[in-house]
């Protein structure tokens, strides 16, 4: 059951987007022109294009969360839950954007009267959320630069953590690392993982085997020299 229900997910995401299709071309020509022609129209071409409008905003929306699942979870195995992440919440904002754009040109409004609304909203937004920008900023350097991995013990230094922090990398997204410690689970904002000195620290066994090799090689170069500093037999007598 739960197979079938995995495989008819993309096919739901498809039937939504044709159906916001469908519902942008029937509000398109319903007659209508936009909204400031919405009193010289009937009752009927009014029903028609509001129900136009309202299943593309509808299914548009549930096209673009769908598909931009959908295409996370196949270029997971390839290449990485964060990267996928980082894909899925690019190709859905590309969606809403579209989304928006479109049913904007079909109720009449220009966006352009938006641009001035829209930039003192995003100076706004980013006042507030400074915080939370700089981490998704971070995410992203974090993720394209990878100065470590999941699975990596990596200790981190610096001033704002009081210290050092060490710990196994479990999870890398757009927000925060999280590291196994040995006071347990710790969550370290990508703005202060990205800001510390980064240490990765060298398992135990690697360090071992590496010191073993070095030690091996250096008694098979000292060994030349103690046969060639022994006398012979022939020599001595």
């Amino acid at each position: 059951m739960t197979t079938v229900r995995a495989r008819a997910r993309p096919w739901r995401s498809i039937l939504a987007l044709l159906l916001a299709v469908a519902g942008a071309i029937v509000s398109e020509f319903s007659g209508v022109n936009g909204y400031a022609a919405w009193h010289a129209a009937d009752r009927a071409q009014k029903l028609i294009w509001v129900s136009g409008l309202a299943a593309f905003f509808i299914f548009g929306m549930a096209a673009a969360i769908g598909l931009s699942a959908r295409l996370r979870s196949a270029l997971q195995p390839l290449i990485g839950q964060a990267h996928a992440g980082v894909l899925r919440y690019v190709l859905l904002l590309a969606g809403v954007f579209a989304i928006l754009t479109i049913t904007l040109a079909i109720v009449g409004v220009s966006p352009d009267r938006l641009v001035l609304g829209g930039a003192v909203t995003g100076v706004l937004i980013g006042i507030a959320a400074q915080q939370s920008l700089a981490n998704l900023f971070a995410g992203l350097v974090l993720l394209f630069a990878r100065p470590f991995r999941v699975g990596d013990l990596v200790r981190f230094r610096a001033g704002a953590l009081s210290g050092e922090i060490e710990g196994v990398v479990t999870d890398l997204s757009l927000t925060y690392v999280r590291l196994q410690t040995a006071q347990g689970t710790m969550m370290l904002p990508n703005a202060q993982a990205l800001a510390a000195a980064v240490l990765l620290v060298p398992e135990p066994h690697s360090a071992t085997s590496a010191a073993a090799t070095a030690t091996h090689a250096g008694d098979t170069s000292a060994a030349p020299d103690d046969d060639e500093s022994a006398p012979t037999g022939e020599s001595a007598a």
